[in-house]
């Protein structure tokens, strides 16, 4: 198997076509990309890459409504487990309501990033994520899209290939967690070549 490549990471400015739905970001997002490929044990995602939108969002208590309005559902608040670990069966949304961590991304070769309150990172499913160390005071909240339910593997062997499949089969998000159903995912992940 090849090595497994780092997370490349771009720096992209979208602007939505049309405001999102209530409650509303304050300004056009700036997204950063990064992808990952299979490393053996985190399958990671084969074509769709993680968006991290830098301060999108500002003030407490503002995550889950603005997920839930945007159509990511089955919310939740609280943190980032400490492990290496993956959803096979539901792309997430992430988003720091406050503190600040650093985050591996894309399993034991994966990429580090510093996330601090007003981030939304959203990872599609089969993508690593571990909390490496956080501030006391931080917290996330989670939504997927359509309210999916969802699974956590940790890239234990018996895992595969069943994961692999149902990474491939979950289907593309109707609207971004963040800005709607204009906003920036909708056209990045679209324009992702692979996508089935």
């Amino acid at each position: 198997m090849p090595a497994p490549r780092r997370g490349y990471d771009s720096l992209i400015t979208v602007k939505p076509r049309r405001p999102a739905m209530k409650p509303v970001p304050e300004h056009r997002p700036s997204v950063r990309t990064f992808s990952f490929r299979d490393d053996g044990s985190i399958p990671n995602h084969h074509s769709l890459p993680v968006l991290l939108y830098p301060s999108a969002v500002s003030g407490p208590g503002r995550m889950e409504p603005l997920f839930a309005s945007n159509g990511w559902g089955n919310t939740w608040t609280n943190g980032v487990f400490s492990y290496h670990h993956y959803h096979s069966n539901a792309h997430e949304a992430l988003g720091v309501v406050r503190g600040s961590a650093k985050l591996q991304l894309g399993g034991e070769q994966g990429e580090i990033v510093e996330v601090q309150a007003g981030d939304v990172i959203v990872l599609p499913a089969g993508t690593g994520h571990k909390k490496l160390q956080a501030s006391a005071d931080f917290l996330v909240s989670g939504g997927y899209p359509g309210g999916m339910d969802y699974n956590i593997r940790t890239g234990k062997p018996g895992e595969r290939p069943r994961v692999l499949e149902e990474i491939r089969l979950v289907p593309m998000p109707v609207s971004d967690p963040v800005f709607g159903r204009e906003g920036p995912l909708l056209t990045l992940w679209d324009q992702t070549e692979g996508f089935k």
